[in-house]
């Protein structure tokens, strides 16, 4: 593939570069909501996921969706409450990846991008952090209509950036897209979203960008 030959750091968002809730009582609480009938939360798993993964690549509008899981949930939650723990579910930037993605954007020899599984309102709301505008390029599964650990999105990311399987360097918190993405030729490294995310990917990338 011609292109730009350097490398690219490619960073996923939630558990690596944003704080995310991590369950829907999580979610509720930080949304202010009670928690009601979590049996039933968790019976409705599979079809939540299904439109989960319909939102993440754009396949259905947010309020659609809001509607939707309201429904699965046989109104335990209203539309509006889905809504307002989804916008409750960003907790912030981890402390020292801003500056982490400032320093790697200003060096020459190096590329910095995001492949994320996300939603449109939840990337409205990070495309105003600022660890989002200090990376180069930004890539989401609603925008590309694909979704990791599909290889296909792992392709069209590749396909956008001009870039081969061996110049990507890629940090992702959830196993499953770590293998895939190692099954594609990339170098892709786990994050435990409970620690120092920038200091994981910093002791990764030393003797190889940093």
């Amino acid at each position: 593939m011609s292109g730009d030959g350097r490398p690219v750091v490619c960073f996923d968002l939630g558990g690596v570069v944003v704080r995310i809730c991590r369950s829907w009582e999580e979610g509720c609480a930080a949304a202010g909501i009670e928690v009601r009938e979590i049996e039933r939360y968790r019976e409705t798993h599979p079809e939540r996921v299904k439109l989960v993964q319909t939102l993440d690549t754009g396949g259905i509008e947010p309020d659609a969706f809001y509607r939707a899981i309201s429904d699965t949930l046989d109104g335990v939650y209203t539309p509006e409450e889905v809504r307002q723990v989804h916008h409750a579910w960003l907790l912030g930037e981890y402390p020292g990846v801003e500056e982490l993605l400032t320093d790697l954007r200003e060096r020459d020899g190096v590329r910095t991008a995001c492949l994320s599984n996300t939603n449109h309102d939840h990337w409205v709301a990070m495309e105003s952090y600022p660890t989002l505008q200090a990376l180069e390029h930004r890539h989401a599964s609603h925008l590309l209509g694909l979704r990791k650990p599909n290889e296909s999105c792992f392709i069209a990311f590749e396909r956008a950036m001009e870039a081969s399987p061996g110049q990507i360097i890629f940090f992702d918190d959830t196993e499953e897209n770590i293998e895939a993405a190692r099954a594609r030729g990339w170098r892709a490294e786990l994050i435990d979203h409970t620690g120092d995310t920038a200091a994981q990917v910093m002791e990764h990338l030393r003797g190889v960008v940093v």
